[in-house]
């Protein structure tokens, strides 16, 4: 809004590492206001996000609108400058703009039907996001020729090009606006998560103490807060990004994975041949998404190997049919299970492939320095607890047994 230049109120480190040799003090500061919002209540947090929604979504209205009315067809040429390969990297990498969705899932403690309305909220601001992404998207790319797209202020620089100057300064408050209401729902919503890691022994269960006035988890807010001030004052977005990204499609593939383990397999009531046929089939699902990807990584030609892999995913997919699922959802329930699951984990394998070394790296980095931490700490603390709770109600049965005796007595 104020420079051109992203890094201008960054405070530049020499000594330090490429990536995290920007300081930005400022973000520290958003941060930290966004937290304590969220640590005052859903209520306020709610209204707060409501505002702030009303604003961007005539703003956003608006840009779509000029968009299209500036719109130059011949701005659409060539369709796919950078090939296949290009969309594909594109949607991997900006894939973790939505992991805010799934924070609505996170609230289902505090909402009144959450049977009900978690899966309507998470399928309507999905859909309805998505069609809004493409849309900007377009908007954009028809006003000015990708070349020219400016990417640190995309909307605000077309704008300016188009000869619209004094919108600049309105898209930039929508940039903002969405910022801020990225904050609000994720400090909610990974409280929420370390509150249950704490609630589980993995981190110190005094973060799940829940404020009586507020009714939010206030010390998870504030380690969440803490932590999300260092990352932000040293780390790059490029950074982030690419790890974000990996490792919300690594989630999503596990929950892919997690969606079939749970429809198929119960222990103790799952037979020993039906769990054999259930993994074989989950394995050629996921050995044949990673087959596929390494042939595309490899930049292999021909369809003769694409086609063997995606015959063996649709083998695999299809032999899980075969097998008796064990549980029914009794109000709502992902539809087309296995093929909905088999093709996310399909779709998020390829796009994992599709992001670079680089970001292999800090995730393989990342994810060892929490497996350590789990290894030496969550498992002790996860088993006694769930030791502790085992025990717990032959207690209590045998203290009911001696007060039945003595007043038998």
């Amino acid at each position: 809004m104020f420079s051109s230049d992203p890094d201008f109120l960054r405070i530049k480190v020499d000594s330090f590492a490429e990536g995290f040799n920007l300081l930005d003090p400022l973000a520290v500061v958003i941060l930290f206001i966004a937290n304590m919002v969220a640590m005052r209540g859903t209520k306020l947090t709610s209204f707060s996000n409501m505002i702030l929604s009303m604003i961007s979504s005539l703003i956003i209205i608006f840009i779509i609108i000029v968009g299209f009315l500036h719109a130059k067809t011949s701005n659409l040429q060539p369709f796919f400058p950078y090939g296949p390969e290009g969309v594909f990297k594109a949607a991997a990498v900006v894939y973790w703009s939505y992991t805010g969705f799934d924070m609505v899932a996170n609230m289902a403690e505090e909402t009144r039907k959450p049977a009900k309305d978690i899966p309507l909220g998470l399928v309507g601001s999905m859909s309805s996001i998505s069609v809004v992404y493409c849309l900007m998207a377009l908007a954009l790319t028809m006003m000015v020729k990708y070349t020219d797209i400016d990417r640190d202020a995309a909307y605000s620089d077309a704008f300016e090009k188009i000869g619209m100057k004094w919108a600049k300064y309105i898209v930039s408050v929508c940039a903002l606006k969405g910022m801020l209401t990225s904050m609000l729902i994720g400090s909610m919503g990974q409280a929420r998560y370390t509150t249950q890691i704490a609630r589980a022994h993995m981190i110190p269960p005094w973060f799940a103490l829940v404020h009586p006035k507020t009714k939010t988890p206030i010390y998870a807010t504030l380690l969440i807060t803490t932590i999300s001030c260092i990352v932000a004052l040293f780390s790059d977005l490029e950074v982030l990004s690419s790890v974000l990204s990996f490792s919300t499609l690594f989630i999503f593939m596990l929950m892919a994975v997690a969606l079939l383990v749970r429809r198929y397999y119960v222990k103790d009531k799952t037979s020993k041949h039906d769990m054999i046929k259930f993994m074989v089939c989950l394995v050629v699902v996921i050995g044949s998404s990673v087959g596929v990807t390494t042939l595309w990584g490899a930049n292999a030609k021909g369809w003769i190997g694409y086609a063997i892999g995606g015959g063996f995913w649709f083998a695999g997919a299809a032999g899980m049919m075969l097998v008796q699922k064990q549980r029914v959802p009794k109000v709502w329930g992902v539809p087309l299970v296995p093929w909905l699951p088999a093709l996310s984990i399909l779709m998020n394998v390829f796009l994992i492939g599709s992001l670079g070394a680089v970001a292999f790296k800090r995730f393989f980095i990342c994810s060892g320095v929490m497996l350590v931490y789990y290894v030496l700490v969550g498992v002790h603390a996860t088993y006694d607890l769930a030791h502790q709770e085992s025990i717990e109600p032959v207690l209590e049965k045998g203290n009911v047994s001696s007060d039945l005796l003595t007043d038998t007595m």
